[in-house]
């Protein structure tokens, strides 16, 4: 019998050749809208797999708005060699006591297999009680809407599943969505929100802790895009910072982070509805006197912020971490710097989405390794409105300026392919490895893929330095069933 290899970091069949997963949140399910799906397609065109509430030992029924596939997340939970799956439905209802409660949320573990995915996988459902049952399945919770998995430095496997609804009872009042994560590492088992001890933040309603998150083998972020900073800043927006190492079960809170004041530390300073934190990404860094990734880089998008008086043109910071918890800003990026392409301009909410990548951990980082990406889904691309765009930056450059571009799609010249179309919202959805950025369009007006479409962009291609062209997943092509509604949802 076949068994799983392993050696990449998606493979759910275990023939070491890497997996692209791509999701439908917003797809037609047995008649039933906004069901949600979830596509694998395997490597070296050995199938697509479609995993949904309606895939055999689901333990799930397919129900309108679930949004299965809201989030995703891949890791080898039973160190078996095979990569495995886990999907988020936040907006699952969970009947208890004779009641629905409203979009409580569930999460899946779908275990990979050398003969796929799917159907015939083991699959483990959980509640939020059935994932610890420490805690309480409670409406509006959302459990599940932010996933984040992977392998400590110790070798141990860790998921972490955002529930930003939670209401967090401390000091004995109750506060509404102020949101936790539940964390789990090999067998331990822990909540994790503003009122824990060392944990940074204060609990307050509609902070949403857990709303996005990140992480290295040596390090995890949460955002709480709703933060309130002061007193006249809600909504401003913070992100915590720790460490694998457990401490009588519980990870090492390590820093803070939020814009704070004029002269705080960071550039900017916290405004009401900046939403500092709403998009995460984290990758390994290697300093010059180490001879291994002891830090990270911590990229963090902030939609909301207005540049000078243009509202919602939004900000990109990214930081250094150490493993004391020092953070130091590495660079900060926006549309009205110098040297950087395009405007500042209105609603273009550039840092909705972000993605970093070290395209060589082996390697002491610099200039040369580390990559970003932002994601500009309210940018126009030239007359078209809210065609959206992707700005790879170099933030380890002399100037974060430097080697800029911008990349929009356009049927001719470009790594994205096809026609920008009014609302397309490109750059929505975006996530990076070393070798790849992948950007999703699941509301492309496009004729040719109206459905959705990924592309899955090498960062040699996008640079210019290779010839090697972009591959498009899109239904109806490669295997992968004519059907969808927001094909290309990713990260």
């Amino acid at each position: 019998m076949a068994s799983c290899t392993g050696g990449t970091t998606s493979d759910f069949n275990g023939d070491g050749v890497t997996d692209t997963v791509v999701s439908d949140p917003k797809a037609t399910v047995n008649g039933v809208k906004r069901a949600g799906l979830v596509r694998v397609v395997l490597g070296a065109d050995k199938g697509v797999f479609e995993i949904s509430q309606a895939t055999t030992g689901m333990n799930a029924a397919v129900e309108r708005g679930d949004e299965f596939g809201t989030s995703r997340a891949s890791y080898d939970a039973d160190g078996d060699g095979c990569t495995d799956l886990v999907v988020g439905a936040p907006y699952e209802d969970i009947a208890k006591d004779g009641a629905q409660l409203r979009d409580a949320g569930v999460i899946w573990v779908i275990h990979g297999t050398p003969a796929g995915v799917g159907s015939g996988s083991v699959i483990e459902s959980y509640t939020q009680a059935q994932f610890h049952p420490g805690t309480a399945t409670e409406e509006y919770d959302r459990f599940g809407f932010s996933l984040q998995a992977g392998t400590t430095s110790a070798n141990a496997a860790y998921l972490l599943v955002g529930a930003p609804g939670e209401n967090v009872t401390s000091g004995g009042k109750d506060y509404a969505d102020a949101g936790c994560v539940h964390y789990m590492q090999g067998t331990t088992k822990v909540t994790i929100n503003e009122d824990d001890p060392g944990v940074p933040g204060v609990v307050e309603a509609h902070d949403r802790f857990g709303y996005s998150l990140t992480g290295t083998n040596r390090y995890f972020a949460v955002g709480a895009p709703g933060e309130k900073i002061g007193s006249d800043a809600p909504f401003a927006g913070a992100v915590a910072v720790f460490n694998h190492t457990l401490a009588q079960g519980f990870p090492t809170p390590l820093a803070g982070i939020d814009q704070g004041g004029v002269g705080e530390g960071l550039t900017g300073a916290a405004e009401a509805g900046d939403q500092f934190g709403t998009s995460i990404d984290m990758t390994n860094f290697r300093p010059g006197d180490q001879t291994y990734n002891s830090d990270a880089l911590l990229a963090i998008g902030t939609p909301g912020e207005a540049i000078g008086s243009v509202a919602g043109a939004g900000t990109v910071m990214v930081l250094r971490i150490q493993p004391s918890g020092t953070y130091t800003e590495i660079a900060v990026a926006d549309a009205s710097q110098e040297g950087v392409e395009g405007d500042a301009t209105a609603g273009d909410h550039f840092g909705q989405r972000v993605a970093i990548a070290n395209l060589n951990a082996s390697v002491v980082s610099s200039d040369a390794t580390i990559r970003l990406a932002v994601g500009i889904p309210g940018r126009e691309a030239g007359t078209v409105t809210d065609a959206g765009a992707v700005h790879i930056l170099r933030p380890l450059g002399t100037s974060i300026g430097a080697n800029d571009k911008i990349i929009t799609r356009a049927a001719s010249g470009s790594v994205l392919p096809g026609a920008a179309s009014a609302r397309d919202y490109t750059g929505m959805s975006m996530t990076s490895g070393s070798a790849n950025l992948y950007v999703g369009v699941p509301f492309s007006k496009g004729t040719d893929t109206s459905k959705g479409v990924l592309y899955v962009l090498p960062w040699a291609s996008v640079e210019g330095t290779s010839s090697v062209g972009t591959t498009t997943f899109k239904p109806g092509t490669g295997g992968i069933p004519d059907a969808g509604t927001s094909f290309g949802v990713v990260g």
